[in-house]
């Protein structure tokens, strides 16, 4: 399969078909706009996203252990387990599939539910992970720390998230910033729409028979 982490060149039609999964890696340019695209279709049907990673200087764990000792809280065995499954790899997940995840370690080390909802959120106030969208009535989350600025397409038919980067955007939204006398901290875009694959025409059907 290729390295998502790797910035590749190609056009925008680029892509690898490897065994069930649909997967590419494109940097094009849109209207002198230089955008930068990696997705990877899981066999589970959902989609699983990498752009790379960006160089820190301690691990998800401590950082979350250093939050947590400004709230006068300790890394528990069961925090450490959650924060160790969820930078495992980077993956858009609501609370459910973390649960399932979890679940099915065979390390044999268990976590109860309510000590992941109560992590997750603890994951988000430390800046570790963000909510990316609402789908099907559950908050999605994604990586915040250690992971590149990027934004997203929504596809309203088949809930897919595809990132993308695009420097230009950011540089908009600052100059637009300073005309407003607005210090911006950061942004998050989403942008919904149609998918390419939900796109597609259906299937033609053969024509029926006139039967006299």
């Amino acid at each position: 399969m290729p390295d998502l982490a790797r910035s590749i060149d190609y056009n925008a039609d680029s892509e690898y078909v490897c065994s069930r999964r649909r997967v590419f890696t494109v940097r094009s340019d849109v209207a002198g706009w230089p955008v930068q695209v990696a997705s990877a279709l899981s066999d589970s049907g959902r989609m699983s996203l990498s752009l790379g990673n960006v160089e820190v200087s301690v691990s998800p764990e401590e950082k979350f252990r250093e939050f947590l000792a400004t709230q006068n809280q300790r890394m528990t065995r069961e925090r450490s387990i959650i924060v160790d499954e969820v930078f495992a790899s980077h993956e858009h997940f609501d609370a459910e599939q973390l649960i399932q995840r979890l679940a099915q370690r065979k390390d044999g080390r268990r976590v109860s539910r309510s000590s992941i909802y109560r992590a997750l959120s603890k994951l988000e106030e430390a800046g570790l992970i963000r909510k990316v969208a609402r789908q099907d009535e559950k908050d999605i989350y994604e990586h915040d720390y250690g992971y590149p600025a990027h934004d997203h397409f929504i596809c309203g038919r088949c809930g897919d998230l595809i990132e993308f980067q695009a420097e230009r955007i950011a540089e908009v939204l600052e100059k637009v910033a300073r005309a407003h006398g607005f210090r911006m901290e950061g942004h998050r875009m989403e942008v919904y729409g149609v998918c390419s694959e939900c796109a597609k025409p259906p299937a033609s059907r053969p024509r029926k028979l006139n039967l006299l």
